[in-house]
């Protein structure tokens, strides 16, 4: 396998980084692999947490090196990562992800070519304590841009050559709609192994969620129209809908509860959002 780092930006993580790492490092994947832990702008324990496990890495021929960043942010801490990475590929993750055991390895499986490629793996919600999540969950799950697209996000990857299609991160709010749309259709390859991926809790932290998604489509569509060709999100007919809804009518009424709510001018803007739980 070619070379790989793997870069995990992580902002007041404490809770989560342990377990992200643990997971990450019992990957099915013997090649040369470095992790970088960009911990941006924390005021907790995640630096000193990560760097925990750099003797595990070591113990299995892999490196871990944490960079400690002042200022906050998920996009200068991905440039902080690519300045630092000596991989040929490049994956991103999240540090609330849960890796499959094979997913590290089936992705540089799918990135060993010299023509630009984009993967992902096989997205799982993870059980969420909240009844208006779990119902969301369900009907979001079946959507088709989720069952049947490699939509990447909490995890993502492309080798050299498609890495090389743009050079700093621009500053905004969705990075991994515009890494996906960075690649056509056909350059997207979609891995089996799954990664398990948390929804926020609650239906204030999901509209709020939502609404920061849709201004990430729109910021794109408007700083980088052409990218947009490249967008293959199949919608709902109005018969696949009603079969979803009759299938689940509350995982319906959740999503377009919020769908409707997304709506509302009352909501805070990107400079006030945070990730809830």
């Amino acid at each position: 396998m070619r070379s790989m780092s793997i870069i995990v930006p992580a902002h007041n993580e404490a809770a989560l980084i342990g377990d992200c790492l643990r997971v990450l490092l019992a990957s099915d994947c013997m090649g040369p692999v470095e992790v970088l832990v960009i911990a941006n702008g924390c005021t907790d324990q995640t630096g000193t947490i990560a760097q925990g496990f750099a003797p595990e890495a070591r113990a299995r021929g892999w490196s871990l090196r944490v960079i400690e960043v002042i200022e906050g942010g998920k996009l200068n801490a991905l440039n902080v990562g690519d300045a630092a990475a000596t991989g040929a590929i490049r994956v991103y993750l999240d540090a609330d992800v849960m890796v499959g055991a094979e997913l590290i390895r089936q992705l540089g499986e799918a990135l060993g070519t010299d023509a630009p490629r984009y993967a992902s793996g096989r997205p799982v919600i993870a059980p969420a304590n909240s009844r208006f999540t779990r119902a969301y969950a369900r009907f979001w799950q079946i959507l088709p841009f989720v069952q049947g697209g490699v939509p990447g996000f909490g995890v993502f990857a492309m080798n050299a050559a498609g890495r090389s299609r743009w050079g700093a991160w621009p500053d905004i709010i969705s990075d991994d709609t515009y890494a996906r749309l960075n690649f056509a259709a056909s350059e997207r390859v979609g891995v089996d192994a799954p990664y398990t991926w948390p929804m926020v809790e609650g239906v204030a932290n999901l509209v709020r969620v939502r609404r920061r998604q849709n201004m990430g489509v729109i910021e794109i569509a408007s700083l980088f129209p052409v990218l947009l060709a490249n967008d293959d999100k199949s919608r709902l007919s109005v018969l696949g809908l009603l079969r979803r809804a009759l299938g689940d009518p509350m995982g319906f009424a959740a999503y377009v509860a919020v769908a409707l709510t997304v709506k509302s001018p009352f909501l805070q803007s990107r400079d006030h959002w945070a990730r809830g739980r």
